[in-house]
């Protein structure tokens, strides 16, 4: 929703200043400058970009422009790794294979539809919990185990900012370019009448521009945008880390989770009581069920 306002604010912000010093907006509408320059962009950006990245960058975009997670969000998490912590610590750790065999049945991790939903992260914690349940590693190898893949995971999802973030330096350039050829059609005309030909180097200068606009009022911060919600998103697999590290070590689930609360960013971060209270609020069916 901000990334909208955003982007109205710059435009706003450059139109009405423009209009206040008496300019004219039918001299900026030049369709083919924007042509030239955003139709470069975008074969730059094939060219210089795998189609899978620039397919997850589309995904990216869309997803910014929705809220990012919030603390009903984290506080569903460490309900659910409570439970399956919990039930872990009462009937043994071989107890959760069924549940992430086929998660759609658990009785544990199918009343939690937007963890679900994130199949990276629900895959991240199957793959740790099978790791663990298959025995013969130490605390310490299972925490870097853990690391290569939020590594690979991170590195991975921050791809399409990077290559939006050099499209996005490019467009100064490109503006240029749609200036020069300005210039050279400007050049042609030069017998012309000065109207004629202020006319064509306003709108020669209107690529260069566009240009600038693009890259440092648009393209620039929306892929910083991408970038902190991929950095937003990484804290809820380093979430789970904490707590699955915490229970293999043997902690008890009320403490494993604490581990897990303590690495969010305050702003979703629930308060001890917080957690304690929905804890003991989502185990409650499990012990009536059972």
């Amino acid at each position: 929703m901000f990334v909208i306002i955003g982007f109205f604010i710059v435009i706003g912000s450059v139109l009405g200043g423009y209009v206040m010093h008496h300019g004219k907006l039918a001299l900026l509408n030049q369709p083919n400058e924007f042509i030239i320059i955003f139709g470069a962009a975008v074969g730059a950006l094939l060219i210089s970009t795998p189609l899978p990245v620039v397919t997850k960058m589309l995904k990216q975009i869309g997803e910014v422009l929705k809220p990012g997670l919030s603390k009903a969000d984290y506080a569903d998490l460490l309900a659910m790794l409570y439970q399956l912590f919990r039930t872990a610590q009462q009937t043994g750790i071989m107890a959760l294979e069924g549940h992430f065999e086929n998660p759609k049945e658990s009785t544990i991790l199918s009343r939690y539809p937007k963890f679900m939903a994130r199949h990276a992260s629900l895959d991240f914690l199957a793959d740790s919990i099978k790791v663990i349940i298959v025995g013969g590693m130490a605390p310490h190898d299972l925490d870097a185990l853990m690391d290569e893949d939020l590594y690979v995971h991170h590195h991975e999802a921050k791809a399409p900012a990077g290559a939006l973030a050099k499209t996005a330096d490019a467009f100064p350039g490109l503006g240029i370019v749609a200036a020069v050829l300005g210039v050279v059609i400007t050049m042609q005309a030069i017998d012309g009448p000065p109207s004629e030909i202020g006319e064509k180097v306003g709108a020669a200068l209107v690529g260069t521009f566009l240009g600038i606009l693009l890259s440092y009022g648009m393209f620039g911060p929306l892929a910083t945008a991408l970038e902190a919600r991929v950095d937003d998103d990484g804290n809820y697999e380093k979430c789970i880390k904490a707590g699955v590290l915490a229970t293999f070590k043997g902690l008890p689930p009320a403490i494993a989770i604490e581990f897990a609360r303590r690495v969010l960013p305050h702003h979703v971060r629930p308060t001890f009581e917080e957690t304690e209270k929905f804890c003991k609020a989502a185990a409650k069916p499990e012990a009536k069920a059972a």
